[in-house]
């Protein structure tokens, strides 16, 4: 099948091609060996994310969350066929377009955003890699759909610590590309506490003591 894919990107643990699945516009992920790893431990390492990956989305799902839908794996060569999201942004290129003509509507959206990850915080789904170009945003402007994307950091954990890591993240990569609008993580952490009202407290602290640990590895280099 890969023969008929167009390779479009390159990451550090697959590469990800589009084309179609039985008609259906699609995206696949195909995990490459790491010839570093003994081969063994490679391919067991390999299933077990790719289980995740998908085990991840499903839930995310079963929850409300809008993932892509998976279409088709194959553990023994590490790919996963899912849906490619058509006529969607990213979360950077929609801050993009609306931070000078409708900064309310991007205040809205941040607060969607923190809501749905909390929902997902709230089932123990962590992704693992929640940066402003893993979720898309689809639909007209009255309906707009949240998509959440590439979950091959995934896992699955009852702990505020990962949780906390999860929102540095995405903290970060919103403020390396936006840097003059700090208040949107503030709508994110607001939409967070009402989809994750009873762990809020304690993911809070912990996403401070990790904005604390990064400070001190910026200032010691």
């Amino acid at each position: 099948m890969r023969e008929s894919m167009t390779l479009i990107k390159q990451g550090a643990e697959a590469k990800i091609y589009e084309g179609d699945f039985y008609n259906r516009p699609c995206i696949m992920k195909e995990r490459f060996i790491k010839a570093y790893r003994h081969e063994c431990l490679d391919r067991s390492l390999t299933q077990q994310r790719l289980k995740s990956e998908v085990r991840a989305m499903l839930r995310c799902r079963m929850k409300g969350i809008s993932t892509p839908t998976v279409f088709s794996t194959d553990l023994d060569h590490g790919i996963i066929i899912m849906e490619k999201i058509e006529n969607a942004v990213t979360i950077q290129e929609y801050i993009d377009s609306c931070k000078q003509k409708s900064p309310g509507a991007l205040n809205d959206v941040m607060t969607k955003i923190g809501e749905i990850i909390g929902l997902m915080h709230n089932n123990n789904i962590i992704h693992g890699d929640l940066t402003s170009s893993n979720i898309l945003l689809r639909g007209p402007a009255s309906d707009l759909d949240l998509v959440f994307i590439d979950f091959g950091l995934s896992h699955f954990e009852n702990n505020a610590e990962d949780k906390g890591v999860d929102l540095y993240v995405l903290e970060r990569a919103l403020l390396s590309t936006h840097p003059e609008l700090d208040s949107l993580f503030e709508s994110i952490l607001n939409g967070y506490k009402s989809g994750n009202g009873a762990g809020y407290q304690e993911v809070m602290l912990k996403l401070e003591e990790v904005r604390l640990r990064g400070r001190k590895r910026t200032m010691v280099g």
